[in-house]
């Protein structure tokens, strides 16, 4: 039986990939074996799944910034590199695929030193660092955006597939999600969604201007683990996290204001949702999330709205309104833009083949 092994955590953007590709692998016939971090929110994902064998190992989180945690983390990373090296050589995968994180540096470095196939995916426009420090040591470097070769040393080694798109969020009932939300069918529904960790600024918008926002909306605030509070109002529903029922709630959603990871964004745009991209600001991110904001609003697919604004007076709620009234406009010009999009089977495909 051939076997792969998977890594990459940190958040869901450096995990959901995973998740989608295990079950193909699976099904044609692949062990599957997981290295990821000691605390990371892959741990509890994976350790979901069944028959998926999961190692964790120290990780050292690399920042951009000064901090003397660097210090410390820099003796963790040569400690996760060993534990991975030797994880690999008993396991023997016949593939690597890293998805990124801050724990997908040593597993690479332990595979190289194994001389395995690696495989490494990004979804920004700009490779993050963990990805841009391990790319000397894969064999295929595959990338959601066109312009991603010109931001690193091995062009040779990228290979573009644009977005990888499943089914998980086709097909939804809207009328499940007006029943779990309590909402009434006459009245248009807008999501607010901050991704898996939450996103405290645009959860303290959402509340400051809830009363407006009311009188034109219905709303789906999805908040972070966490970070759910006591408010409650006729139209309004709070969710810390949502699963299955995402694809429900975005069915009988009309617009979405979120944050400008690649993941997420480009699971609307299948959607032809129109958005208003709310990016992490520079001081916490490389500002990938605004290079990812800044292609979507120059294809016309979304609006902008800069995380340090939110607090702006009327700011949110007039972009709202403005997109909300030109939604079919912006549906447009998504259902016209046929940029190229790989699906799971297909990159599973370029895994084993490529």
């Amino acid at each position: 039986m051939k076997k792969i092994l998977f890594t990459g955590g940190g958040s869901g953007g450096h995990v959901t990939l995973n998740l989608n590709l295990i079950p193909i692998f699976r099904k044609n016939g692949w062990e599957i074996v997981y290295i990821g971090s000691e605390t990371g929110i892959e741990k509890e994902l994976i350790r979901k799944m069944n028959n998926v064998k999961y190692y964790a190992i120290k990780t050292g989180k690399m920042r951009r910034y000064f901090s003397w945690q660097n210090i410390k983390d820099m003796f963790k990373i040569p400690v996760g590199i060993c534990q991975a090296a030797y994880i690999i050589f008993k396991e023997k995968p016949d593939i690597i695929f890293s998805k990124g994180g801050f724990v997908s540096f040593p597993v690479v470095v332990g595979g190289f030193l194994n001389r395995r196939r690696i495989c490494m995916h990004e979804s920004d426009l700009t490779p993050g660092l963990a990805n841009k420090m391990s790319l000397p040591f894969v064999t295929k470097f595959f990338t959601t955006f066109n312009d991603t070769v010109k931001y690193v040393r091995h062009p040779e080694k990228v290979c573009y597939i644009g977005p990888v798109l499943s089914d998980r969020l086709k097909n939804g009932d809207k009328t499940k999600a007006l029943k779990l939300c309590g909402f009434s069918a006459d009245k248009p529904v807008i999501m607010f969604v901050g991704g898996s960790l939450g996103a405290q600024s645009l959860n303290k918008a959402v509340l400051t201007n809830l009363d407006f926002l009311l009188q034109h909306f219905q709303i789906i605030h999805i908040c972070g683990k966490g970070q759910k509070t006591e408010t409650k109002r006729q139209g309004y529903a709070q969710f810390e996290f949502v699963d299955k029922e995402f694809k429900d709630l975005l069915a009988a959603t009309s617009l979405v204001v979120t944050r400008s990871g690649s993941n997420a964004i480009f699971e609307f745009w299948s959607l032809s949702m129109p958005m208003l991209l709310v990016p992490l600001p520079s001081n916490a991110s490389r500002g990938e999330q605004m290079l990812n904001a800044r292609s979507f609003r120059e294809k016309g697919f979304a609006e902008i709205l800069p995380d340090n604004e939110l607090a702006d007076d009327g700011k949110l709620c007039r972009l709202i309104m403005q997109i909300f009234e030109h939604s079919d406009d912006y549906r447009e010009k998504i259902q016209n833009s046929h940029l190229k999009f790989t699906n799971n089977e297909e990159l599973y495909e370029k895994i084993i083949n490529d």
